[in-house]
């Protein structure tokens, strides 16, 4: 039996639309289209309905809104009368231009603000990000025009072809067992770590394994931990974030001092051994085993195994984990290995740290994103991976030969440091060089690069790191040719 057709008022859900949260109701009697048109203008004045998007059909935003269609048709009209939309056949009616805003009133013009202050402060990453720079050699950044995207999109269909729907589900907060897996076979044939897959936390990159240990040891009543000197001033400020002291410890052509950590008292130690970062010099045997009797001792190491499989022209270094596991904290990524954006490491803590940084990681977001992890794993084990990494390294050393010869040729006074392995060089100029006041004149000619006091809590020589795998050769030759130019304007007398 039919049933009978609604009236008006039954088959009216609501006098409103989600779209721009428009209701009719607003509108004064008889001025439905004034008042349709007046929401419209000013939501594309203000630009939440920007240049290039559609408008709703005319009929879909009657319905919502419980008007006749001709309101919503005239107000398009007049919208389009004065050039704000246009109707673009089968396209619908698009936004393809903003009522002017009034223009204010003259302010006085802002000073100049340095994009390299000697003193930076904890927004300093992001501003330097912004700024525009023809040739960019920022250290850390790996070539990411040689992201194996074919690779990639092949795991992806394989990872498909099998997932179950149970596997789409939320997951262990440690990672899915396949990624587990797969990087604690990785670990055990490129880094020398024996480690049980159940004993991988899967993290959201190093900054974040960081976190998840700041917020174990403050818990366990830490609140210093010391750092090398030069050191990545970004691990510094993201530990200062989570409420740690980081005193600074020594960094010399051996590695970090132990017998300055020694005398620190710190009982926590954050340090880069394989490729030690600004300096890239690797901690020598010696003090490998100065820096496992102090944690035997009673210490505890956070090892950054940074760079550590970019490495050129020596044999590669074992981890600090694989000598001694229940003194070391271990935390490695595939940043630097195939890119950032993917936001996936991992992080081995001993036993008695365990339940605090799984906890940590469930309270931070209850795991990382499944499917990327599980198509990374297929790389890992396919071979992909190890074929990805071959490439890069042959890249990578075109790339830093030619920022070498490069400076050779234009800079034959500065000092280069940490050839043998990574993504940057270190380098080192005379002490009348303000390396701040170099970077920005460098920025001022179109190329990007870091001035190494940043890295430094304490007096050091002024330099610059520059990042070479992301840039082609003729760009490093341009780039070192422009600091060249930038820093003998510097050196000429006024």
């Amino acid at each position: 039996m039919g049933r009978a057709k609604p009236t008006a008022s039954e088959g009216s859900i609501s006098a409103g639309s989600d779209f721009l949260h428009l209701s009719v109701t607003d509108a004064t009697p008889g001025g439905r289209t004034d008042w349709l048109t007046d929401r419209l203008r000013q939501a594309i004045a203000e630009g939440r309905v920007p240049v290039g998007q559609r408008l709703p059909p005319t009929r879909v935003l009657a319905a919502d809104l419980g008007v006749s269609r001709g309101v919503v048709t005239e107000a398009y009209q007049r919208l389009a009368e004065e050039g704000h939309v246009r109707g673009q056949g089968r396209a619908g009616t698009v936004v393809v231009g903003a009522p002017a805003a009034p223009t204010p009133a003259p302010a006085a013009a802002p000073a100049p603000v340095a994009t390299f202050p000697p003193a930076p402060d904890t927004d300093i990453f992001e501003a330097v990000r912004a700024a525009h720079a023809s040739i960019d050699l920022t250290p850390g950044v790996p070539d990411l025009t040689a992201f194996p995207r074919a690779d990639w999109l092949r795991a992806e269909r394989t990872v498909l072809r099998r997932l179950a729907a149970a596997d789409l589900g939320y997951g262990d907060p440690c990672g899915t067992p396949a990624l587990r897996q797969a990087v604690a076979a990785w670990l055990a044939r490129y880094r020398g770590i024996s480690v049980a897959p159940t004993e991988v936390i899967i993290v959201a990159g190093v900054s974040q394994a960081l976190g998840l240990l700041a917020q174990a040891l403050t818990t366990a009543g830490v609140d210093r931990i010391g750092v090398e000197d030069p050191g990545s001033f970004g691990v510094r400020q993201h530990l200062n974030n989570w409420g740690m002291a980081t005193p600074p410890v020594t960094v010399d052509d051996d590695g970090l001092r132990v017998d300055e950590l020694t005398a620190s008292g710190v009982p926590v130690v954050m340090l880069t051994p394989a490729h030690q970062f600004p300096t890239g010099v690797v901690l020598d045997g010696d003090r490998r085993r100065q820096l496992v009797a102090w944690a035997r001792a009673g210490g505890l190491i956070i090892e950054d195994d940074y760079d550590a499989e970019h490495r050129y022209d020596r044999p590669p270094v074992p981890a600090l984990r694989g000598l001694l596991p229940e003194r070391v904290c271990y935390a490695g990524s595939v940043s630097k290995l195939l890119a950032p954006a993917l936001r996936v490491g991992w992080l081995l803590v001993p036993p008695r740290l365990r339940e605090a940084v799984v906890t940590a990681k469930r309270n931070a977001d209850l795991g990382n994103a499944v499917l990327p992890q599980l198509v990374l794993a297929e790389l890992l084990t396919s071979g992909a991976f190890e074929r990805h990494l071959r490439l890069l390294r042959r890249r990578h050393i075109r790339r830093r030969d030619a920022m070498i010869a490069a400076l050779a040729r234009v800079l034959p006074s500065a000092t280069v440091h940490g050839a043998a392995a990574g993504l940057h060089l270190m380098i080192t100029l005379d002490d009348a060089v303000v390396d701040t006041e170099l970077a920005e004149a460098t920025l001022a000619r179109g190329v990007k690069v870091q001035p190494l006091s940043w890295h430094c809590q304490r007096p050091y020589r002024p330099g610059l790191v520059l990042g070479y795998a992301a840039r082609t050769t003729t760009e490093i030759d341009e780039g070192i040719a422009q600091i060249a130019v930038a820093l003998g304007e510097r050196r000429r007398p006024s």
